[in-house]
């Protein structure tokens, strides 16, 4: 799905309140579906397709990547996919009406059923994007994989039109913390690549994503997309009945500077249920002002951004690309959690090899 956008860190009591408000976050038609939408065409210029150009000759960047042409949002659904608020004008109305209110919602039975259907399907369309990564693909064909999976299952791809995203997924790639755009740049040897999904069925979203690793990648990238990975996994751990959100941050920053690298503080993990971003707000850093203890029936991500250098993040004046101040490579993993009776129950988790995430397939 989409990840959450930047916001003060040092004003929970706010961000509570307006929940996390950024984040993230072509498939042919048949002539027999209808469609609620007719799409909208730009043009690409020659000179931008053959990479002559950048996007932004002006900005400076903080790495090597660069930003490459893509097609234009795709504006058109079968009318068999029921749709959020936000996805023809772009604003998430339900969460601008949920400003002010940081209560933590308690969902009920059929509440939850509705977010581990959410969770599944994410996991699903995940694994069909994970299936496409290696060299020369291109992440815009890898957004066209995950639509179609998306149309496949009769679910919306929550990021697509949130707050004017215009792709079904983030691609983040290398320096890129989140929410990256998926483009026509092929994936080279070497790239990591985190893809996140979230998905929207019959009212509820589920949200997670998975770090990559594309052809060969160095001892350096590899120890860095298993370190935050492992620090997810310790989160989770924490996470049961009485527990406070803000020592989440506690255990993740721990980790993470024992082997170290360091935790992005901009970005932080949020509720999710029928809206895409509500309270709780889960930093990932130590000695943070979270507000709120977990009870049974919360539902909620742990997704913490770990990066090779500095935590400190730019944005490109595309105005979603997070990247590093230095350049240096980040990573990360999100699983969407239901804290139970007992403890809590990963909705995202994989399906097949003892739910370990696709880069430990192969070592």
């Amino acid at each position: 799905m989409l990840h959450c956008n930047a916001l003060l860190a040092k004003n929970f009591v706010y961000i509570q309140a307006i929940s996390v408000i950024r984040h993230v976050f072509k498939i042919k038609i048949g002539k027999n579906i209808k469609v609620k939408h007719k799409a909208a065409t730009a043009p690409i210029t020659d000179a931008l397709l053959d990479g002559s150009k950048t996007l932004f000759p002006e900005y400076s960047y903080s790495g090597k990547l660069r930003p490459f042409p893509r097609k234009p949002r795709i504006t058109t659904l079968p009318d068999s996919i029921g749709t959020p608020d936000y996805w023809e004008h772009g604003k998430p109305i339900s969460e601008l009406q949920s400003r002010g209110i940081g209560q933590i919602r308690v969902l009920n039975s059929e509440e939850i059923k509705g977010m581990k259907l959410a969770g599944k399907l994410g996991r699903e369309v995940l694994d069909v994007a994970a299936k496409m990564v290696k060299v020369g693909v291109t992440c815009e064909e890898i957004d066209d994989a995950v639509f179609k999976a998306c149309m496949d299952r009769e679910c919306y791809p929550s990021p697509l039109n949130y707050r004017g995203f215009p792709k079904s997924c983030c691609t983040s790639v290398n320096e890129v913390i989140c929410h990256g755009i998926p483009d026509q740049r092929p994936l080279q040897d070497g790239d990591i690549l985190n893809i996140d999904i979230t998905v929207y069925k019959n009212g509820f979203h589920g949200d997670l994503n998975e770090t990559f690793l594309v052809g060969n990648v160095d001892e350096a990238g590899r120890k860095l997309v298993e370190a935050s990975y492992e620090s997810l996994r310790r989160a989770i751990e924490q996470v049961k009945p009485g527990a406070k959100y803000r020592d989440i941050g506690g255990v993740i920053q721990k980790y993470i500077n024992s082997c170290g690298f360091s935790v992005v503080r901009s970005y932080c993990g949020h509720g999710i249920n029928q809206l895409f971003h509500t309270a709780p707000s889960v930093p990932h850093y130590a000695k943070n002002k979270a507000i709120g203890i977990m009870k049974p029936g919360h539902c909620f991500t742990i997704e913490p951004m770990i990066n090779e250098g500095v935590w400190r993040d730019n944005l490109w004046p595309d105005d979603w690309t997070a990247v590093t101040a230095d350049g240096k490579r980040s990573s990360q993993f999100e699983h969407t959690l239901l804290v139970t009776e007992t403890g809590c129950e990963v909705l995202t988790a994989r399906r097949e090899m003892n739910g370990q995430p696709h880069f430990m397939d192969n070592i």
